[in-house]
């Protein structure tokens, strides 16, 4: 279909914004819009400039017959903090005391539009890595896991407690609960993961990091590469951390169930972004 620059700008950026890091060929453009290469190349160069100047993402080109152009989602320091800062808020409210000096995040969890800011945040500050996987262990982290690959543009990988016959054959771990120091199982589908797959661990909740070390454990199985793991809390009140290389969002300081009070703060987010 032949359009205006207008038009085809509109519709060259939507087709973008939705497929995140796919490398999109500039004769796919050029069809698709009956224009020539030179043209779509100075439509892209606008669309570049302004998701940079926007805080977007920004337009990786690769020259070449095999090359193309791809969306990097990014978040700006200013939407990451308001973010962060917005979760901090939400967090410290002590209506989410439970029973055990637990939170109930299952409202945060289940916001489709707080989830997909986090996963903005995490695919920003993993887009330079390469990553096939994102993996989660069900049930609370699956709408991270989701939200992050969406803008990564890979599938999801969730761990369980059990076994499921509609999975097939798994491999099965124990492994040590950081807190709790019990001895727990985690399963995974031999089908789900490919061997020697790059994978970003994500997950709702860390306190001593048994759970996510547990997961890394898994992945050796399939001898499989942990490209870096993402969590949306941490609990500062631990005896012994078993994971040392993590990026939180926020990070739990300190619970008085007695007093109701809920102290939280940034996590180490922004240790990590340029």
């Amino acid at each position: 279909m032949k359009l205006r620059r207008s038009s085809r700008l509109v519709d060259m950026t939507h087709y973008l914004l939705e497929h995140p890091h796919r490398l999109v060929p500039l004769t796919f453009f050029a069809e698709r819009y009956q224009s020539a290469k030179s043209s779509i190349s100075e439509d892209l160069a606008i669309i570049k400039q302004t998701f940079e100047q926007q805080g977007i993402g920004t337009l990786r080109t690769l020259p070449g017959a095999a090359g193309g152009v791809q969306y990097i989602p990014k978040i700006s320091y200013e939407e990451a903090k308001e973010t962060i800062d917005y979760l901090c808020k939400m967090l410290e409210n002590p209506e989410r005391l439970l029973p055990g000096g637990y939170l109930y995040m299952t409202d945060i969890l289940g916001d489709p539009r707080i989830v997909n800011k986090i996963g903005r945040l995490y695919a920003s500050v993993f887009a330079d890595r390469k990553v096939d996987v994102v993996m989660t262990v069900a049930t609370k982290g699956i709408p991270l896991a989701y939200a992050v690959a969406n803008f990564l543009n890979v599938p999801v990988v969730i761990v369980r407690r059990d076994n499921k016959v509609t999975e097939g054959s798994m491999v099965s771990i124990n492994y040590v609960s950081g807190s709790s120091k019990r001895i727990q199982t985690m399963v995974l589908a031999k089908r789900s993961l490919a061997e020697g797959s790059n994978v970003l661990i994500i997950d709702d909740f860390m306190k001593a990091g048994g759970t996510v070390n547990g997961m890394i454990s898994l992945l050796e199985e399939f001898k499989a590469n942990v490209m870096g793991i993402g969590v949306l809390v941490e609990s500062e009140e631990t005896e012994e951390r078993l994971v040392d290389e993590y990026i939180s969002l926020v990070k739990l300081s300190s619970v008085n169930v007695k007093e109701k009070q809920i102290t939280v703060k940034e996590g180490n987010y922004f240790n990590f972004i340029k």
